[in-house]
């Protein structure tokens, strides 16, 4: 915003502070008609990325309700399964074969780029053993304990996979916000006051102008 009352157009807060530092040359206004044309350029460019990460964001959510779906519709399975198994079976035997049990997940955390915000990529990898090798100790196993197992261990590796889209869309909208402060700084603060300045230091250039030629006219007008 400007106001004409004020050094027609400059904003009042700049006449006020820091004018008088300000050198009212044409090198440093080739300079600050530079800068504002950078200043546009990189406010461009993070219009462009912002609106990319929207849109990516969205995808994002999309997966995310999706997955959240999943995952309850396969807890809910893997309560029901251990409901049964527990029916069946005491408590002692079940912790007895949950302790007995040998084999782990793999899981490898990476990143993945996404306009520029590393976000993680799980690799889970979970070992498909069979029944009779499950190696569950003396306790021994049943096909309902086994179908339990199985149920949970697909649970586990939907947990992952949607702790992975929940922490992509948190630091989508991290960089999002960050991004929109940026455009918004370079939009209604910097570039407006960089024009003002500019437009101040065209003003002073002409008020010198026009003193030099009217000096001019009055040592012409003497010497005549």
């Amino acid at each position: 915003m400007t106001d004409r009352r004020h050094g027609g157009g400059v904003p009042q807060d700049l006449k006020e502070s820091k004018m008088t530092n300000i050198k009212p040359t044409r090198t440093e206004l080739i300079k600050l008609t530079k800068q504002i044309k950078l200043a546009k350029s990189g406010h461009s460019l993070l219009k462009k990325k912002r609106d990319g990460l929207i849109l990516e964001f969205f995808e994002v959510l999309k997966r995310a309700k999706s997955s959240r779906g999943e995952l309850a519709l396969k807890y809910k399975d893997a309560q029901q399964r251990m409901n049964v198994a527990r029916t069946l079976y005491s408590e002692l035997k079940l912790r007895s074969i949950a302790l007995a049990a040998t084999e782990r997940p793999t899981i490898a955390l990476q990143t993945k780029n996404i306009m520029g915000v590393k976000v993680p990529k799980i690799d889970y990898t979970a070992k498909t053993v069979a029944f009779e090798d499950r190696k569950l100790g003396i306790a021994g196993s049943t096909a309902v304990i086994d179908d339990s197992v199985a149920s949970y261990e697909e649970l586990l590796q939907q947990i992952i996979k949607v702790a992975e889209i929940e922490t992509t869309m948190k630091r989508l909208l991290s960089e999002i916000e960050k991004t929109k402060r940026r455009v918004n700084a370079l939009e209604f603060s910097v570039i407006p006051r960089m024009d003002a300045v500019k437009k101040f230091i065209k003003l002073r250039l002409e008020e010198m102008e026009r003193e030099n030629i009217f000096r001019l006219k009055r040592v012409k007008g003497k010497n005549k």
